[in-house]
């Protein structure tokens, strides 16, 4: 008898929302890991799939293994092929033991491979790039775990000035005045496994442009065990849509019980009308391929259009 071919590892789930990727894997128990190119963070680390090596910052939101297994071989990895040192933002209790866990790799391998663990109180921020910036907030899950938003800030003229000569505002700015004032742009958020709690409250949450969000447990009766393992429940993405003003709120986290179609079909059925167009799921395969194609289409069909306008 020929035996079954082996298992194969899931591919990637791939999102595209202009100018942003949202590529990775999260499958609940098993491995998460999410990364966006552009702005050069991955959220969790998972079994470290090769694409997230490309990302100089891992956002760690807690430290179950099934989110930061891939943590060492990130950094190897990363010194191994010449891409610069890697560097894991974490909560403040996270920092020891992952240290403690590569001084046990130096024993391993005997030999020293270069990381950098930065902790991040809740609220805490750090500029990843310029003018973007990664700032941490608390979640509920049943360790230390932390959230996080990406973030834009631009400064914009200050409302009484609007309208005053240009000579008058460099002049004022000369004097040492404050001519502009600080606008906060949430671009990517990332809540990690959580349950729900007012942390969806922030302003910075409900207005980020691309919400990634946990949503573990979906059947009716399952609801009293998001509670005891501390993650969210189908009813809470139904809640947090009509909070959310995102363009894209991205469902990650679910288990391999329930298949595909029957997740799409269960949020159909939840999922007000209005607000299902702009839910997806990561890791479904078939639906955002077919997404993607339409969207290279349609800019080949731009392409050509925007041609023919320069050719008359």
């Amino acid at each position: 008898m020929i035996p079954r071919d082996p298992p194969r590892r899931p591919q990637l789930g791939f999102l595209f929302f202009p100018p942003y990727r949202v590529q990775g894997i999260s499958i609940a128990g098993e491995e998460t890991s999410i990364q966006v190119p552009e702005l050069d963070v991955t959220f969790d680390i998972g079994r470290c799939p090769r694409a997230m090596l490309t990302s100089k910052y891992v956002a760690l939101s807690h430290g179950h293994m099934d989110h930061s297994a891939g943590l060492a071989y990130y950094f190897s990895q990363r010194h191994f092929q010449g891409m610069g040192t890697g560097t894991v933002i974490c909560h403040p209790t996270l920092e020891r033991p992952i240290r403690n866990v590569m001084q046990a790799w130096i024993d391993l391998e005997a030999q020293r491979t270069p990381y950098e663990v930065i902790p991040l109180e809740p609220d805490g921020e750090m500029e990843i790039k310029n003018h973007l910036f990664l700032r941490a907030y608390e979640t509920h899950h049943t360790v230390p775990s932390l959230g996080f938003v990406i973030f834009e800030k631009r400064g914009k003229l200050m409302p009484e000035l609007v309208g005053l000569p240009q000579e008058k505002i460099v002049e004022l700015k000369n004097q040492g005045g404050q001519i502009t004032q600080i606008h906060e742009i949430p671009l990517v958020c990332y809540t990690g496994d959580t349950c729900w709690g007012t942390h969806f409250d922030r302003e910075v949450v409900i207005h980020a442009r691309i919400l990634i969000t946990e949503c573990t447990f979906l059947e009716p009766d399952h609801r009293k065990r998001a509670g005891i393992g501390k993650h969210l429940h189908l009813d809470d993405i139904v809640c947090l849509v009509e909070r959310s003003k995102a363009e894209a709120i991205i469902l990650t986290h679910l288990s391999r019980r329930t298949h595909i179609s029957q997740v799409n079909k269960m949020l159909d059925m939840a999922i007000p009308e209005r607000h299902r167009g702009r839910v997806f799921v990561l890791m479904d395969s078939r639906g955002n391929r077919t997404r993607y194609e339409n969207q290279a289409r349609a800019a080949l069909a731009n392409e050509h259009d925007a041609a023919q306008h320069v050719k008359t």
